[in-house]
């Protein structure tokens, strides 16, 4: 085997590992499908997390998902069920999300809105608490594992993320090969 089939079949076990925590979080009626639906309410989940229903960012969290459902993982949809299952989004994410050059098209207006959502004081920074909140709260994960993640994200060490580290977070989510990553284990620790 050659190192870079080596190397590309290490990175896809990897995004594959990623990809079905991250589906995971999406299937939000736990019914082994993500739709329409289950995007809608996963910005319903983190709306309430913040009790913001009726703010503006709100209204844009939600209208970024539709379109996120619409352009991103609709398209995954091969049986045109209105359906996807971790098989077709695991290989449409593969098809999708391969250059990390993209990320502005593909993921950065949605995470502009789950910024502004989680910044609750509106200071363009994310503490501690804040990530706990949104991440503990509506994303399932342990109090623990978030405050481990939040530190390792805080690259400049300065107890907040800022917008640019939380980008660079989720783009190392979604598009990065680096098993030591702490970008990985965002919405949850991956499995081995």
């Amino acid at each position: 085997m050659s190192d870079s089939f080596a190397a590309h079949a290490d990175m896809t076990t990897l995004q594959d590992r990623k990809y079905r925590q991250w589906f995971r979080g999406a299937d939000v009626d736990g019914d082994g499908v993500i739709t329409r639906q289950d995007v809608l309410l996963m910005a319903e989940r983190y709306i309430a997390a913040r009790a913001a229903s009726q703010s503006p960012t709100a209204h844009r969290l939600t209208q970024e998902l539709d379109a996120f459902w619409t352009h991103v993982i609709a398209p995954m949809d091969q049986d045109g069920d209105g359906k996807i299952d971790l098989r077709q989004m695991t290989e449409g994410f593969r098809r999708a999300l391969t250059d990390p050059g993209l990320y502005p098209q593909q993921i950065q207006l949605v995470a502009d809105c789950y910024f502004d959502l989680i910044d609750l004081d509106g200071n363009d920074k994310i503490d501690q608490e804040e990530f706990q909140q949104i991440f503990g709260l509506a994303g399932n994960i342990s109090f623990g594992h978030c405050a481990e993640v939040f530190t390792a994200l805080d690259l400049d060490g300065s107890g907040t993320l800022d917008r640019a580290e939380f980008h660079q977070g989720l783009a190392e989510f979604f598009y990065g090969n680096d098993p030591d990553a702490p970008a990985n284990h965002l919405f949850g620790r991956i499995a081995d």
